[in-house]
């Protein structure tokens, strides 16, 4: 069988295609200590409220219809669109409508459908890139544009906080904004990192933006008003310069596959034409299992109240185990503003982070390289192969078992390198 371009695109080594597939089989086989994966905890409050919700679309023989029976229009679900721009309305004074809200079978396809609509092969024949203005980024970026060379990337100052603990900030000095440059993104919070952009970084990158014609993406899954998991001062932002995607993922349903884009309504009008291209209609079933959630506010309330403390626990705990068994050890974790993950740094780690992971995972510790996180940076950095991404969403024994497993081969691989 004899592929397209597309076709070998997709059938390549994809860093999102390692971690789900290691996801999968370890869950599969079991045994496994998934410190890996961006999969949600299970939070008994949220899969309670949910439950409900659901009962009563099944109790109800017309929203049953509704649910499994009816296409929804290419933008997604009316009552669920309404619902969330009046929440933004009321909560931020946003200036929109539920015109400038559109859904996607998840946060994945809308950034392949976002990113391949503003870069890419462009009418006269040019190619537009897209700025990523700090690496470390997220991992199912790398993958996801249709034209090879397809992000551009700048390396970020390291700030070092205390004898442990570091902090990338955007280095504008280094950001030029060429005429192939479509679109700058950006995740806040940061997935792999837990960092979070600071206003100063946000409104200096809109600038940017603003003053060469193109839009700022803010990937915002983990961000607040749902699912909130900011452990920081930050204040949500968006207007029609900006294009901000939105989750129910975090939420505690990545099963529903439910993403959200926020943008100006042309923008809104072209993504709506290529979900009707490519899926007819996104689906109802996160829409509707949160409608009601959404118009009550209790979206906010869940979050602040047991989502984000949830997290923030839990990155507590990992952070005391990271202390208590790394002693010794040369390491830095960079300061876990949000999401759900560390991000750790060996400085002169004798092998790759790719090694790193064979090796844990030799040992029953699924963790990621860190080096799929630095699409379109130059080779040469050496900082690239000494990081890797743990979540600590899981099992908190489990979590603690596998930062010990850690500690363990950081150690061995030191001391070899000694011998």
């Amino acid at each position: 069988m004899k592929l397209s371009a597309f076709g070998e695109r997709l059938s390549a080594d994809a860093g999102i295609l390692s971690l789900m597939d290691d996801l999968g089989h370890a869950l599969a086989e079991g045994g496994k200590i998934m410190m890996g994966g961006g999969n949600p905890g299970h939070i008994p409050e949220i899969q309670e409220v949910i439950r409900k919700r659901l009962q009563t679309l099944i109790d109800d023989d017309q929203l049953l219809r509704k649910l499994i029976g009816v296409y929804d229009p290419p933008r997604g679900e009316s009552d669920f669109l309404q619902a969330l721009a009046l929440l933004l309305r009321r909560e931020y004074g946003w200036d929109l409508t539920e015109e400038n809200l559109c859904l996607t079978n998840g946060s994945q396809p809308a950034f392949f459908l976002l990113f391949n609509i503003l870069a890419g092969a462009m009418p006269d024949g040019g190619l537009k890139k897209i700025l990523l203005p700090m690496a470390p980024e997220y991992i199912g970026y790398a993958d996801l544009g249709l034209a090879d060379d397809f992000f551009v990337s700048v390396r970020p100052q390291i700030e070092p906080i205390g004898d442990t603990f570091f902090k990338y900030r955007v280095d504008f000095d280094q950001i030029t904004i060429t005429d192939e440059i479509g679109a700058i993104c950006v995740s806040r919070p940061t997935n792999p990192t837990g960092n979070v952009l600071t206003d100063e970084e946000i409104a200096g990158l809109e600038q940017l933006a603003v003053s060469h014609g193109i839009p700022l993406i803010i990937d915002n899954a983990y961000g607040v008003p749902f699912p909130g998991m900011i452990y920081t001062q930050v204040t949500p932002v968006w207007n029609e310069n900006l294009i901000l995607c939105m989750s129910l993922s975090k939420f505690g349903l990545p099963a529903v596959r439910t993403g959200i884009v926020i943008a100006d309504k042309e923008l809104i009008r072209i993504l709506s034409g290529a979900n009707a291209v490519v899926n007819l209609a996104p689906g109802s079933f996160g829409a509707m299992l949160t409608t009601e959630l959404i118009r009550s506010g209790e979206i906010i309330r869940l979050s602040r109240e047991v989502i984000q403390p949830f997290y923030r626990q839990k990155m507590e705990r990992a952070l005391a185990a990271i202390e208590a068994q790394f002693t010794g050890l040369p390491y830095k974790v960079h300061v876990p503003e949000g999401a759900m993950f560390l991000w750790l740094w060996f400085p002169g780690l004798p092998v790759s982070s790719r090694q790193m992971y064979e090796r844990l995972k030799a040992r029953g510790v699924v963790v990621v390289s860190g080096d799929y996180f630095f699409p379109g940076i130059a080779p040469g950095w050496r900082h690239v192969d000494e990081c890797l991404r743990v979540t600590y969403s899981q099992n908190e024994e489990d979590v603690r078992r596998g930062i010990g497993i850690i500690a363990e081969e950081i150690r061995a691989v030191f001391r070899d390198s000694r011998a």
